[in-house]
């Protein structure tokens, strides 16, 4: 079975500020605490393409990710490592995020796919954040019927730091902000 979720978001912020926050959610110090399972973040490479203009961006992304604690007992680690694999394209203005696990695959499948446009309402100063979620739990032999269960846990542990990352996100655009008005907070 494989849970899955989508979720939309319009940032009140022009889609440059906000792909400007994206890349720097992680790197604020001030944001550690509400992005707590976030343990590190890693640029493994970036590519800009001289014919398309298109950025191409990879990172590693290790997270705490505690479940209950059946799981930990089976799985043996609470620490997920991720794959980032990022593309902004300058020329249309978009920007798409793909993370999957590459840890624990034997246990779970996880694929989050995150896509900032400008809104189509209001292009010059909103931007729209498109979040998909896939969450899928290999049958634990005995344990099969507690899947969805786990399945379950994790959308809704996901939903949770997506929120968080929305919090961050809007703080990042209203310093940049700030800072493009001369402002200091």
């Amino acid at each position: 079975m494989v849970r899955a979720y989508r979720q939309e978001y319009t940032y009140r912020h022009p889609w440059e500020r906000v792909t400007s926050a994206s890349w720097r959610k992680f790197a604020d110090p001030e944001n550690k605490r509400t992005l707590s399972h976030i343990l590190e973040v890693d640029t493994l490479n970036h590519k800009l393409d001289p014919d398309s203009g298109k950025l191409y961006t990879t990172r590693a992304i290790t997270i705490h990710a505690p479940g209950p604690w059946f799981i930990h007992k089976i799985v043996g680690q609470d620490i997920c490592h991720c794959v980032e694999s990022t593309v902004v394209d300058g020329q249309s203005r978009s920007m798409q995020l793909t993370t999957r696990n590459i840890s624990l695959q034997k246990f779970i499948e996880v694929e989050e796919k995150i896509r900032y446009d400008p809104h189509p309402d209001n292009p010059d100063k909103w931007a729209i954040c498109r979040q998909q979620t896939s969450i899928r739990i290999k049958p634990l032999s005995a344990l099969a019927s507690m899947a969805e269960k786990v399945e379950q846990r994790c959308a809704e542990k996901f939903v949770q730091n997506s929120a968080k990352g929305r919090e961050v996100m809007e703080r990042i655009c209203k310093y940049l902000e700030a800072e493009s008005s001369g402002i200091s907070l």
